[in-house]
């Protein structure tokens, strides 16, 4: 074998697998960890024959693992070593090692909990926190707990390594009872970092483009550096681009091969795009972040990074996962940069200024915080235990997680129990056996039903894939049209047409597995184009949408949103729609439709009669100021009927009536000043915490208060209120004196009175809009008042706002006596020189108060 970096520490993870059963392996990308670790531990005697499960977070990935580890042995793929991978699977009656997709191995778990004949279960690339993974190591970690540690049965252990590119064995060491740490440092030749050009404002490369860059880089590097170049570029598309533009600009260089590399690619260009370069042939790789760490090409010694990767974020308010364009870490810029120095001294081109690369984040986040968890939901009910039972690197979030169950409860994969829990169902149970997305088995179990079988494979598969369709409009039709053969494919897109067909036969293979055939339920005319948005509507019942004006391209969703077409579309004639793909960017306050297809509104009384309810609406004309009440049928928020209804009873009148106030607030009834000081009166009272000797206390006024109990104490005087403007006629003091009972209506005029009375013998009133309450009153009618006033029994002082005599502030205060003393002297001076007809004594506390110019003689 070839030597390999990781063969350094090859005897220290055996010996730490030997006396444990869980280890942790840091080894930087490029040290051989995925190559090696499988074969030299094959042969372990605590494997005692058993085989090794090598989880890969990418199909890419595990089939370019196990064709390297296969010919590692001399053999071929399907011999020793095998894969399984959504589509795909090479698996002998010899295999003994395993590599698949992190999916695969959490549908085996719950097939299998124990993973009888397992030995060992490798994580490979375990610092890319895929959601798949973060589930099957939890599920793994509790199946061998309750099946193999606790069943007190006489089998070999099965051992867990977690293996990863990053510095977190520490923190992942500690999720394995504190496991054996082994470092690999790897083998690493310098690489040169050459900077770029700092980000424009407003996002990167946002007005200048991104794809024009990255020609310009690249082309520098060739010019400037020799051997192979790997870019990384954010997605697809991208890759597309610039692959197209260096096309134009390499036109004539037959030394230089350009090598697109993403998992949506046929076998052979990636295999052409991994594999060594022809002898005197450059490669320039254009890679998503797949070639980051998951897999090594062979020959590069030069990157150029856009500094860009597609992450899924799911947002909770629209229920919908979208791929957003983020800039990466510094520890994926190391790991990528890194690529450019396994074999030789390299170079690496970054589109960002070296102050913007210190202030990316360290590293990136868990998908497990972000993602949709629906699927994760389903296996967990399955499996039978809550997030809180299992062991977790990052714990679902538990508002993401609560959304999730509210949604198979939707699709009917979870019902509500009485104690206000979950219960998976039946049809939630083979929801859960299908290898899909909860929506999705939830599309092909309904379809099967009704004799849709094929249709509903069919509409999963091209929703399971890319968009095999460029251009064109928006219609899921056409899609099918090119499935079926019947339309012709464009150039590029034969690839993605033809894994749409093949993952179509393996959801037609599951549902003959899963024994369930069309039902009673089996519709008359399964050729007829509407079933396509009932499907649709099956797997998206918040995504139902309605158009709010006849021939526009605006819609408003069940769960709300709006959304909208960005260009003319032929769907716009359509009044109902099922939107399968849609999306915005950050601060666009309205989603794109980008797939969708018309929705015949009639399926609401048939097939899709779970997704309608009813609801007896009462709203106010807000034009005319009168009640109106109906009976509605809806999906979600739209509506899809209205039914006036007469004769309502008193307590759905009065519903309507608090509705109305609690979404007006309560300035709709007769508010006044005096009412307000009131409310603050006894909130004061409240706050200080007096109470009686008969323990009556004071109750909570608060407008918030008020309107979380307008059902005690505003809904009994409703009764003559038809119309708007009847508020205005409640004797509003007297429903609200009523909230006081005996003796706190006295208790408040005594604690909180309205009015002090002042030296002069003014009545001043009090304003309780502050806190502390306000007593504005004529310096001069103070004179002789040595304290401040306190009310509520002396517990609080009052803030003193001391005019002058044209009434306006000359000083704020709540200590007098302090006043008097140390200032009063200067005010007077002041005062005394712009009022001079006015009485102002050398010595306020003996001298006459006043409410006059000066004191009667």
């Amino acid at each position: 074998m070839t030597p390999l970096p990781i063969d350094a520490v090859l005897p220290a993870l055996r010996a730490a697998l030997a006396e444990r059963h869980e280890a942790v392996l840091e080894a930087p990308p490029g040290a051989g960890k995925t190559t090696r670790v499988p074969l030299v531990l094959l042969d372990e005697p605590w494997l005692a024959g058993q085989s090794i499960l090598m989880l890969e977070p990418r199909r890419l990935a595990a089939r370019a693992a196990a064709e390297r580890l296969a010919s590692e042995l001399g053999e071929a793929v399907g011999d020793t070593v095998g894969y399984r991978i959504r589509l795909e699977s090479k698996i002998g009656p010899r295999t003994r090692i395993e590599v698949v997709t992190e999916g695969i191995l959490a549908r085996r778990l719950q097939d299998d909990p124990a993973l009888d004949g397992v030995g060992l279960v490798i994580f490979d690339e375990f610092h890319e926190r895929s959601l798949d993974a973060d589930l099957a190591l939890a599920l793994t970690l509790n199946g061998r707990a309750i099946f193999r540690e606790s069943a007190g049965l006489d089998q070999p252990p099965l051992k867990v390594l977690l293996m990863s590119a990053t510095l977190e064995g520490e923190r992942l060491s500690a999720l394995l009872d504190n496991a054996p740490v082994v470092r690999s440092e790897g083998r690493m030749y310098p690489v040169a970092t050459h900077w770029g050009r700092p980000f424009l404002p407003g996002g990167p490369y946002e007005k200048e483009g991104l794809e024009p860059r990255v020609v310009q880089t690249v082309l520098q590097a060739l010019a400037d550096e020799p051997g192979s170049l790997l870019v990384f570029l954010p997605g697809q598309a991208e890759i597309r681009r610039v692959n197209e533009q260096l096309e134009d600009a390499l036109r004539g260089r037959s030394e230089i091969l350009l090598c697109p590399l993403h998992g949506e690619l046929d076998l052979s260009a990636q295999r052409a795009a991994i594999e060594p370069a022809p002898s005197g042939i450059r490669k320039v790789v254009l890679a998503t972040n797949i070639a980051e760490t998951s897999l090594t090409i062979d020959g590069v010694r030069v990157v150029v990074d856009a500094g860009l990767a597609l992450v899924p974020r799911f947002d909770p308010g629209s229920g919908m996962t979208r791929l957003d364009t983020q800039r990466i870490s510094r520890a994926s810029a190391t790991q990528r940069a890194g690529r450019a120095g396994r074999l030789q001294p390299g170079a690496c081109y970054r589109l960002w200024s070296q102050a913007q690369h210190e202030q990316l984040a360290a590293h990136g986040s868990a998908e497990i915080l972000q993602a949709d968890l629906a699927g994760l939901a389903l296996q967990l009910a399955r499996w039978g235990v809550q997030p809180g039972e299992l062991a977790w690197l990052d714990t679902p979030p538990a508002a993401a997680y609560a959304q999730a169950q509210e949604l198979l409860g939707r699709l009917g994969a979870l019902s509500l129990k009485a104690d206000g829990g979950w219960t998976l169902t039946a049809h939630g149970q083979a929801m859960a056996a299908l290898p899909a997305h909860p929506r999705i088995a939830h599309l092909l179990l309904r379809g099967q039903a009704l004799g849709l079988g094929s249709l509903a494979c069919d509409v999963a598969a091209l929703l399971g894939e890319r968009d095999i369709q460029r251009g064109g409009g928006a219609d899921l039709h056409s899609r099918l049209a090119l499935l079926a053969g019947a339309e012709r494919v464009a150039r590029g897109a034969q690839g993605g047409v033809q894994r749409a067909r093949q993952l179509a036969r393996q959801f037609r293979a599951a549902l003959v597995t899963s024994g369930r055939g069309p039902s009673s339920e089996a519709v008359a005319d399964p050729e007829h184009p509407r079933w396509l948005g009932a499907l649709l509507a099956f797997a998206y019942p918040d995504r139902v949408a309605q158009q709010r004006r006849a021939g526009g391209g605006e819609y408003r969703l069940a769960n709300g949103r709006a959304a909208q077409f960005a260009e003319p579309d032929a769907l716009m004639k359509q009044p109902w729609l099922v939107v399968a793909d849609l999306g915005s960017r950050q601060g666009q306050r309205e989603e794109r439709i980008y797939l969708a297809a018309e929705l015949d509104p009639a399926l609401f009384d048939s097939v899709l009669s779970e997704q309608v309810s009813g609801r007896e609406e009462l709203e106010w004309d807000e034009r005319e100021g009168v009640l109106r009440a109906e009976r509605q049928r809806r999906v979600g928020e739209l509506v899809l009927a209205r039914e006036p209804l007469n004769n309502l009873d008193e307590a759905t009148r009065s519903r309507a009536l608090l509705g109305l106030v609690r979404r007006k607030g309560l300035e709709l009834l007769p508010w006044t000043p005096e009412l307000r000081q009131w409310q603050a009166r006894v909130a004061l009272l409240r706050r200080l915490d007096l109470t009686q000797q008969d323990n009556s206390d004071w109750p909570d006024v608060s407008d918030a208060a008020l309107l979380a109990s307008l059902e005690q104490w505003l809904q009994p005087y409703l009764g003559k209120v038809s119309r708007l403007s009847h508020f205005g006629n409640l004797d509003l003091p007297a429903i609200l004196q009523n909230l006081l009972p005996w003796p706190l209506p006295q208790r408040l005029d005594e604690w909180a009175p309205c009015t002090v009375q002042v030296p002069s013998g003014s009545r001043i009133g009090l304003d309780y809009s502050e806190e502390p309450p306000v007593l504005a009153v004529r310096l001069q009618e103070l004179f002789g008042l040595a304290e401040t006033p306190r009310i509520a029994g002396g517990r609080q002082i009052v803030k003193l706002h001391l005019l002058s005599p044209a009434r306006r502030p000359v000083q704020v205060t709540q200590d007098l006596a302090n006043f008097w003393r140390s200032t009063y002297a200067e005010v007077k001076k002041d005062l005394k020189g712009r009022y001079p007809k006015h009485y102002w004594p050398d010595d306020p506390l003996v001298a006459e108060p006043t409410a006059r110019a000066k004191p009667r003689r």
